[in-house]
């Protein structure tokens, strides 16, 4: 049923396998110490470097994948902590996706004609990418800005190798900006780029999507979409306005260069509102492909008041 935090919608408008065979879906020996391996791993925040001004404070824990470990507008907290969540590497903060977002089903997607597998880190499926699990090289640091990269690997998590980069910049007008982008390597690959924000649960939502992707069996985005429906919602949709949350007082809205956005709304203490650049399973439902040394990149912003 809805509640003062949930949505007021607005209606507007067998070939040969490359990468990590089924049965070697749940090795863990190959990946380097520091990264985690499965989605629900442990992962701590480790040292903290802080951007911001007076009003707007972001901590950012690059080597627990890059992530802002937190956002405070006057003192409030809008973010779930690493302390006040389960812990796991897919719980807290606001990680970045890259180089895919949302799960991939069974781990499997075809390319030129070949099947691509990759490590499960999801029960039977794999998430979110890599990034989120992965210790990010910080570039440069100063008062209100911090750049980040991050070699992608070329192994069962992801065979194709790239590279990524993150800015997270505070403006003068007190508006957070996230830059996110990925470049291919010596070989095409799909991308799908995103930001998985925890905010604490808030008091109001306006999240006006033209368009939802129904979910299968499998919890997973499926076409065609369909007008918006009710929540609860673990779900993607089309939208292209900005997003308005009120977080213990505090109005935050969010905008973004990206046409896909997930809602998950189900936790009783945090709520989910996610940009990405497509679909879950994207490199299936609506694949984009790199060319060799092509970048994709995306953007979010986050305005305070």
């Amino acid at each position: 049923m809805p509640t003062a935090a949930s949505p007021r919608w607005i209606r507007t408008r067998v070939p040969e396998v490359r990468g990590v065979p089924a049965g070697a879906a749940s090795d863990r020996a190959s990946v380097p110490a520091g990264a985690a391996v499965d989605a629900t791993d442990p992962l701590a925040p480790g040292p903290l470097l802080r951007i911001g001004d007076d009003r707007l404070q972001v901590e950012i824990a690059p080597v627990a994948g890059g992530r802002i470990a937190a956002i405070r507008y006057d003192d409030v907290p809008l973010l779930l902590g690493h302390g006040e969540s389960d812990g796991t590497a897919i719980g807290w903060g606001c990680f970045p996706m890259v180089p895919w977002a949302g799960r991939i089903r069974d781990g499997r997607f075809p390319l030129e004609g070949r099947e691509i597998g990759l490590r499960r880190t999801f029960g039977r499926h794999a998430i979110h990418g890599v990034g989120f699990l992965m210790p990010w090289r910080v570039i440069a640091h100063g008062a209100r800005r911090i750049d980040l990269s991050l070699s992608l690997p070329e192994d069962a998590r992801w065979p194709f190798g790239g590279s990524a980069r993150q800015s997270i910049l505070v403006d003068d007008e007190g508006v957070l900006e996230m830059t996110l982008s990925v470049t291919a390597g010596a070989q095409p690959m799909p991308v799908t780029l995103g930001w998985h924000p925890w905010f604490r649960k808030p008091a109001r939502l306006d999240f006006r999507p033209y368009a939802m992707y129904p979910r299968d069996a499998d919890g997973i985005a499926v076409r065609p979409t369909g007008a918006p429906g009710g929540g609860p919602f673990d779900d993607c949709f089309l939208n292209d306005a900005p997003v308005d949350l009120e977080i213990d007082g505090i109005a935050l809205q969010m905008t973004s260069d990206c046409g896909h956005w997930v809602l998950y709304d189900m936790p009783p203490d945090a709520t989910c509102v996610e940009p990405q650049t497509g679909p879950p399973d994207a490199p299936t439902l609506a694949p984009e492909v790199l060319a060799r040394g092509q970048t994709r990149s995306a953007w979010c912003r986050l305005a305070c008041r």
